[in-house]
């Protein structure tokens, strides 16, 4: 048995749908606007994900150059030692 809707009952049906239409469209602009939020602040870490990036790799490249200087340095040691150990050597053959 089908029953007919009277106008009035069509008109809280549709009355029904558009406060649900509202709710969503609230939900939703809440939803859009936490996001929003959360976006403005994984910018901001990236951004400063960004500039400790950049200030690791100074600090490498400085590291990277005290190791090469201290290397030349210990590499000169080591040669002048092998000097003196050569001239020590040298006067005992004699």
């Amino acid at each position: 048995m089908v029953v007919a809707m009277t106008g009035l009952e069509k008109f809280s049906h549709l009355e029904d749908k558009i406060y649900r239409a509202i709710e969503q469209f609230k939900a939703l602009k809440e939803e859009k606007e936490q996001l929003e939020k959360d976006v403005a602040l994984l910018k901001q870490d990236l951004g400063a994900a960004y500039a400790e990036k950049d200030r690791l790799e100074v600090q490498v490249e400085r590291l990277l150059n005290e190791r090469d200087q201290i290397k030349l340095k210990i590499e000169a040691m080591l040669d002048a030692l092998s000097l003196i150990e050569q001239e020590t050597v040298q006067p005992m053959r004699r």
